[in-house]
């Protein structure tokens, strides 16, 4: 047996808010409805819906201007960290997200999550890099980190 239901909120390798899905009763009864992750498609589900999708706007609107605000401060923004060295240029040990989010704060003031800094990989060598700062998902700026032997 299925039900449909209308998504209330996104769910991987579901759907989004919004759609009507079919799924099993057992996933409807015990996981999706209990968690207020859906609803039975009715008018009352709809306007509920509706609801939620004008707070998240707004939330979302705020968001962005408060990402906005930190980007201008962030905006061609450098940090210099020091750190030992084995022959010079290789790092001993390696720079992560979070030791470039501390020297944010520090020296700039601003706080800035780990998450939000795009680092695929450590930084394990001296030199200047380009990192990329994803404040919002349709706001990204980016900062210059010097690694200096120290």
């Amino acid at each position: 047996m299925s039900t449909e239901l209308l998504l209330l909120s996104d769910i991987d390798k579901l759907g989004k808010a919004g759609d009507v899905v079919k799924v099993a009763d057992g996933y409807a009864r015990n996981y999706l409805l209990p968690q207020d992750l859906a609803a039975p498609v009715s008018k009352h589900a709809l306007r509920r819906l509706e609801k939620l999708r004008k707070e998240r706007e707004e939330v979302s609107r705020i968001q962005l201007a408060e990402a906005k605000e930190k980007a201008s401060k962030l905006d061609n923004a450098s940090v210099t960290l020091r750190a030992k060295t084995v022959d010079g240029t290789r790092l001993y040990g390696s720079i992560q997200a979070a030791d470039i989010a501390a020297a944010l704060e520090t020296g700039q003031k601003i706080t800035v999550d780990k998450a939000q800094i795009a680092l695929d990989e450590p930084i394990k060598e001296t030199g200047t890099f380009d990192i990329a700062v994803k404040l919002h998902p349709e706001l990204t700026c980016t900062i210059k980190v010097w690694v200096v032997e120290g």
